[in-house]
């Protein structure tokens, strides 16, 4: 995705941080990570609560994914957010002429029925997964091992913003990303439909209504946290 004049990909990016803003979806003031940290914004997928919200969501992650030119047979969404992710991905594709099968898992295995913890289409050849954010690649390694459990490839991750910051490992800060870490040490293909990079040029674009505050507090913490992109 391009970081300056706004291309059609960095559009796309600015009218989905638009409308997770309209939604209450990412929203901004004081907020403790997982790593512990205090960021000035949040952002919360569970909030895309409604057939109208998930819909137009689907439309993004599904531009996104057409964009990035990834080949996949088949998606993949992690419990628990990745479910209703992964299906509303599915649906959109099929809608814009592309049928592919669709699984998920549970975090506990059924001991009848169908048993086990996958759930949907059999896992098979290059498995895309749908997840909202990552946070230390914890979800994605989980994903990973269960895909190739099922004798499938896990392929690539598409997700909804990458927060572009530090990951941390035994409670220290370490110099990449999670979405760096999935990318270059498992080997993963990864696309975000938004980057805290576009998070701040929408702030910029907004400015007034408090927007600046908050440009001038999110700066600050990609300044302490970010990352070198490769």
């Amino acid at each position: 995705m391009a970081n300056n004049a706004v291309t059609g990909q960095d559009s796309l990016a600015q009218d989905f941080v638009a409308f997770a803003v309209e939604c209450g979806v990412l929203r901004f003031g004081e907020f403790k990570t997982k790593a512990g940290r205090l960021s000035p914004y949040f952002f919360n997928a569970g909030l895309f609560d409604d057939g109208a919200k998930l819909g137009r969501l689907a439309e993004f992650y599904a531009r996104r994914v057409i964009d990035s030119g990834i080949e996949f047979d088949m998606i993949f969404g992690p419990a628990y957010k990745g479910i209703p992710l992964g299906a509303a991905l599915a649906v959109e594709l099929a809608r814009r002429g592309r049928n592919v099968p669709f699984a998920y898992n549970r975090k506990e295995a059924k001991d009848h029925g169908e048993g086990g913890t996958l759930v949907g289409a059999p896992l098979k050849g290059r498995v895309l997964i749908v997840d909202d954010v990552m946070s230390a690649g914890t979800a994605a390694r989980e994903s990973i091992a269960l895909i190739e459990a099922a004798g499938a490839t896990p392929h690539a991750v598409v997700i909804a913003l990458d927060r572009q910051e530090m990951a941390t490992e035994g409670g220290q800060d370490v110099p990449y990303s999670a979405v760096q870490y999935v990318r270059n040490r498992l080997g993963l293909q990864v696309c975000a439909i938004a980057r805290l990079a576009d998070l701040l040029q929408y702030l910029e674009q907004h400015s007034g209504a408090g927007s600046d505050a908050d440009h001038r507090r999110v700066l600050a913490y990609r300044q302490r946290y970010g990352v070198q992109e490769s």
